[in-house]
């Protein structure tokens, strides 16, 4: 009997099935093509010691070579290799092939950072990258992403998100250069960082709170990330940026229109109602423009009709937009601190009786 070992490099050497480690122990001979081979000196370490053999190359070649052989025997096939049919059908003896070693869930990450390192070390040009050098590569690959969801190309969105997935990778490396004392970070504290947080933002998964629905959830999450902006702001202490609000986080370098968008909804789930008022100079004359919508056609075609609205009066909509944007979000910060105000005074009056 035949039986070809596989086992994942992914996998510490050693670290087998019970089924692998009876198969070994009860092996007449347990044969390796190589004594470079992982498997060898863990097999040795446990007293199983490998015959290293010269094994032919071909498929055909190694499956006579192996045919040849009496008894119950081991092949250790080359670390990280398959069952190859072409082997297989060639044997002439009864075989086996059993996963010695199988592979985690997300195992495969850890062919990206040893390629990431390399790529680091050996390309002229991944070696010159910075954060910010790579900063436009992080937004085109997120975009080509998207746009894959948008026209419904999922399979091109594998691809697309191991790009943006790259990129993390990427940053990682490159942070990992650095102390941590000046802001270095390695791809695993990265996933630390993440696992807490989802962990932390999801206690109705990892811990005793209850929820009835997707709006539950999304309660929880504000109240959630409510304290975690007052928590960074008593650390910053003092010197940080003033009083928490719920506009912390907001990334402003997004596009305009997504930059709109998120401050709204963050403003709307705080229960600030701030007008967005159109600028003085803007008209207000154009029926597309002003016309109700009702489906996301309409609104699509309004939001173009402002676009050309805008060209014709020599305006940037992009940066328009981007002005208003943070006029909005200085009003609902100046709401902020008007409800905090209220509330101290408040609090004052009651503790006076």
């Amino acid at each position: 009997m035949l039986t070809i070992l596989l086992s994942s490099p992914r996998v510490a050497p050693g670290l087998l099935t019970w089924q692998a480690w009876s198969a070994l122990r009860e092996a007449a001979r347990v044969l390796a093509g190589s004594s470079e081979h992982p498997l060898v000196p863990a097999l040795t370490a446990a007293d199983v010691v490998p015959s290293v053999v010269d094994a032919p190359a071909s498929a055909a070649a190694l499956a006579a070579f192996l045919s040849s052989f009496d008894g119950s025997v081991v092949w250790l096939a080359p670390q990280g290799a398959s069952a190859d049919p072409a082997l297989i059908s060639g044997l002439t003896v009864p075989c086996q092939v059993l996963d010695g070693s199988v592979d985690l869930p997300g195992a495969h990450l850890l062919d990206l950072v040893a390629i990431m390192d390399r790529l680091r070390v050996s390309c002229p040009w991944d070696r010159e990258q910075t954060h910010s050098s790579l900063l436009k590569y992080l937004l085109e690959e997120a975009y080509e992403a998207a746009e894959t969801i948008e026209l419904g190309d999922l399979a091109a969105l594998r691809e697309e998100i191991g790009d943006v997935m790259f990129q993390a990778f990427f940053h990682a490396r490159i942070a990992a250069e650095r102390p941590s004392a000046e802001g270095g970070f390695t791809i695993d504290d990265v996933a630390d960082t993440l696992a807490a947080k989802l962990i932390r933002r999801h206690p109705h998964v990892f811990a005793d709170v209850s929820v009835s629905s997707a709006a539950d959830v999304n309660a929880n999450w504000e109240e959630i990330k409510k304290a975690e902006r007052a928590a960074k702001a008593n650390a910053a202490g003092p010197a940080g940026a003033g009083a928490p609000s719920v506009l912390d986080g907001v990334p402003f370098a997004q596009p305009a229109l997504s930059l709109a968008a998120q401050l709204q909804r963050r403003a709307q789930r705080a229960g600030i109602s701030v007008p967005a008022e159109p600028a003085a100079s803007a008209p207000v004359d154009d029926p597309a423009a002003s016309a109700p919508v009702d489906d996301g056609a309409s609104l699509g075609d309004a939001l173009m009709s402002v676009v050309s609205r805008a060209r014709a009066e020599g305006l940037d909509p992009e940066l328009e937009l981007r002005t208003a944007a943070r006029r909005f979000a200085d009003s609902v910060r100046k709401a902020e601190r008007a409800a905090g105000a209220a509330n101290a005074s408040d609090q004052t009056d009651s503790a006076g009786g």
